[in-house]
């Protein structure tokens, strides 16, 4: 007799098996029974307190942990993760969107259900479906439970190695529908397709010639970089070339910036941009590796490398001047890493001094403890409290812009966004990070004792606050910096700096972790809170023990001008400007 398996637990055993622990949502009465399938799976269940929420907490689970997944009901609740689902999409963070759904005769037949527009059509069953098809790479309507597990394969495979949402429609009577437990013993095959030999030799060749003849290189890291798997290749193509190498601001924090040729942020503005400028002008050969060439990621597109000298590398594609070939780019790496530690690379020539983004930290200005915090440095100065293993998430706004200033130690994730910027987004995805920090912990692929570390604005923290509760329910060690500019910073300095639609409430921050189910005197799981407007306060708590290296929520309110920012976000919001007209 053949063993089976309802359909639900080979879903939610197939996410186990790529490196899912646990699943965010939250519960609807079309996915109540799908819910009951998550623990036997060897999963954890994390209700969020809405769906919008719980897919932000998803896409920065994923980020961390490779994959994410997020559980909602029909209609209602899928399109209130809609944003979030888009965001990831944008973004590229493999999430997989599981809604339950109405019985299939009830569907097949209209039947005026609740959460639909009740036209009394099938056609209210296929819409919402077919809104997520333009925001996920692949789906699954899953509807006869023979070819179900195949369906489930393959948007699995889809999101794993596309890094990009995927979307699962599971009707209520199919979740205890049975299917053969034997299909687990294939596993899932999420690599990409395998070059043709004597294509990938070529292309090599081609990108060892230029890599050799070049007299004025460098590398320019992006997003994608990561997004594509391709962080250890490109760390080995900068250690083995040693060409002078710079990031875009999505690319920050995939590289080591402690390496010798690591020289920070490519930009025109802001500090050191004559000494890019200069020689980037006249380079003769730029590798862009995962280009993502957003306005915001590019300083409104002035950093955009020039084509007839580049070797710009997607995810399965690599383009050289004006010819593209569609390859395996992780391998045609290997294969020009390889060859370079054979045959060696010229000695780099001289170039001019670029900045040195170490050296930075040494040349901070003095301060006195009484002085107020002025954005200008302090974002720099806060590169100290960092340590490797942290996971560091900025938000949209003056935090995101500041933590383009931040120096970070070896093995540190920074998450931030240069295409999405939806405004309230980290602290979800604060939540998601942590625990997918937990569920990695002890493992070869994390620093022992990182932590998760939020730099949020005081209006983005009121659009997704209730999520504080969810992180102290599941316990998680997360340090907060709330950022109190008295509204929206970053609005007033585009437009509108005295409006009274860039102001938001006058909220007791501190006070949020008791309402939200925290203890101050609880010892299993501490509570640290701290209002500072001085540096001389803020030094008392960073080096506080129970403060940077303890357990619980550690939450700073960091006192801040109103239309305060630092120089790269002032010089960024001229150029906007400047667009506009």
């Amino acid at each position: 007799m053949i063993q089976e398996i309802p359909l639900t637990e080979y879903l939610f055993r197939r996410l186990h098996a790529i490196g899912l622990r646990a699943v965010h949502g939250v519960p609807g009465d079309y996915n109540l029974t799908l819910l009951d399938h998550v623990i036997p799976s060897g999963l954890e269940w994390i209700g969020n307190c809405n769906e919008l929420n719980a897919g932000y907490a998803a896409d920065g689970y994923a980020r961390i942990k490779g994959i994410g997944a997020i559980v909602t009901t029909f209609g209602v609740g899928e399109l209130s993760a809609i944003n979030a689902i888009a965001g990831s999409y944008a973004e590229m963070a493999p999430v997989v969107h599981i809604v339950g759904t109405p019985i299939r005769d009830l569907q097949k037949k209209g039947v005026k259900l609740h959460h639909s527009f009740c036209s009394g059509s099938s056609r209210d069953y296929e819409l919402f479906a077919e809104m997520y098809a333009k925001i996920t790479v692949a789906q699954a309507e899953l509807v006869n439970v023979e070819d179900a597990p195949a369906q489930i394969d393959r948007v699995l495979q889809e999101c794993v190695i596309q890094s990009r949402p995927v979307y699962i429609q599971l009707p209520m009577d199919l979740v205890d529908a049975m299917v053969p437990a034997s299909l687990l013993a294939t596993p899932l095959d999420l690599l990409p397709a395998v070059n043709d030999t004597s294509l990938q030799s070529g292309v090599c060749d081609l990108v060892v010639h230029r890599i050799q003849s070049a007299k004025q290189p460098m590398i320019l890291v992006d997003g994608g970089t990561s997004r594509y798997g391709l962080v250890k290749q490109t760390e080995d193509l900068v250690k083995v070339t040693n060409f002078p190498t710079m990031t875009t601001p999505f690319g920050k924090g995939i590289l080591d910036e402690t390496l010798s040729n690591f020289h920070g942020i490519y930009a025109t503005v802001g500090s050191g941009s004559e000494d890019y400028s200069s020689y980037v002008e006249h380079c003769d050969l730029i590798m862009n590796i995962g280009p993502v060439h957003s306005n915001v990621n590019t300083y409104y597109f002035a950093t955009v490398p020039d084509k007839a000298v580049s070797i710009s590398m997607e995810r399965d594609s690599i383009q050289i001047g004006e010819r593209t070939w569609k390859i395996n780019i992780a391998a045609v790496l290997d294969q020009v890493v390889a060859i370079l530690k054979k045959d060696g690379v010229p000695t780099m020539p001289s170039y001019p001094a670029l900045p040195n983004v170490q050296q930075t930290l040494a040349t901070l200005p003095s301060i006195s403890p009484s002085e107020k915090f002025n954005q200008s440095i302090f974002w720099r100065r806060m590169s100290r409290f960092l340590q490797s293993g942290d996971i560091v998430l900025t938000e949209t706004g003056t935090p995101s812009m500041g933590g383009r200033d931040f120096v970070l130690p070896k093995d540190t994730t920074i998450i931030n966004s240069a295409i999405w910027l939806s405004i309230g987004f980290m602290l979800p995805a604060t939540q998601g990070a942590s625990l997918a920090q937990r569920h990695l912990a002890g493992s070869e692929h994390r620093v022992a004792g990182g932590r998760t570390i939020l730099f949020q604005g005081d209006g983005s923290f009121q659009m997704t606050a209730q999520e504080l509760s969810t992180i102290i329910r599941q316990r998680l060690d997360v340090i907060i910096f709330l950022i109190n500019n008295n509204g929206y910073t970053i609005e007033r300095l585009i437009h509108g700096p005295e409006e009274h639609y860039n102001d938001v409430a006058a909220w007791k921050y501190l006070e949020a972790a008791s309402f939200f189910g925290g203890d101050d005197q609880s010892s299993s799981y501490p509570i640290c809170k701290a209002k500072v407007s001085t540096w001389g306060e803020l030094d008392s708590i960073l080096e506080n023990p129970e403060f940077h290296s303890g357990k619980g929520l550690r939450m700073v309110e960091v006192m801040m001008d109103m239309q305060d920012c630092n120089d790269t976000l002032r010089l960024l919001l001229e150029i906007y400007k400047t667009k506009k007209e």
